[in-house]
């Protein structure tokens, strides 16, 4: 992931997850989330809305899968990752905009939730949402558990 274009957003999710696999076996989930600005009015001292962002947000192999057994539509999260815009026209013709996110990593918001961890094996290459992947999991072979020492892994 470039650094120069890196997003955090703290937003809830719009629509349930969307899981689909690519012609050679590669999960992608599609989601979105939408954020919106708070703010305290000095004059009356009363929180007002601003303008409500809307993102489109798709993560890739084991992360997407992840994200598609997990976050459900409402949920408010955490997204980082690279944001992009895409120019299209929709079917009147109409040039239109939309902000996309390639998800790097994706947690539930602990700040009004409680949520249980549950650790899944890797069973590709690679770290994070970025690294050198293989594919879709042939082989039948799991990959050995990371070695952290004398370490906790968290």
């Amino acid at each position: 992931m470039a650094n120069d274009n890196f997003v955090q957003i703290i937003g809830n999710v719009t629509r349930d997850p969307e899981l689909r696999f690519t012609t050679g076996g590669t999960a992608v989930c599609s989601f979105g989330v939408a954020w919106t600005p708070r703010r305290r009015n000095p004059q009356t001292g009363e929180w007002e809305d601003g303008d409500t962002s809307f993102f489109n947000c798709s993560a890739w192999r084991d992360l997407g899968e992840n994200i598609a057994a997990t976050i459900s539509k409402g949920t408010r999260v955490v997204v980082t990752g690279s944001v992009r815009a895409r120019d299209w026209e929709d079917r009147d013709g109409n040039k239109r905009t939309s902000i996309e996110i390639d998800v790097d990593d994706c947690a539930p918001s602990l700040r009004w939730a409680q949520a249980q961890i549950e650790r899944t094996s890797r069973q590709s290459g690679g770290q994070g949402g970025g690294g050198d992947f293989s594919g879709g999991g042939g082989g039948g072979q799991r990959q050995p558990d990371p070695v952290y020492g004398d370490e906790e892994p968290f």
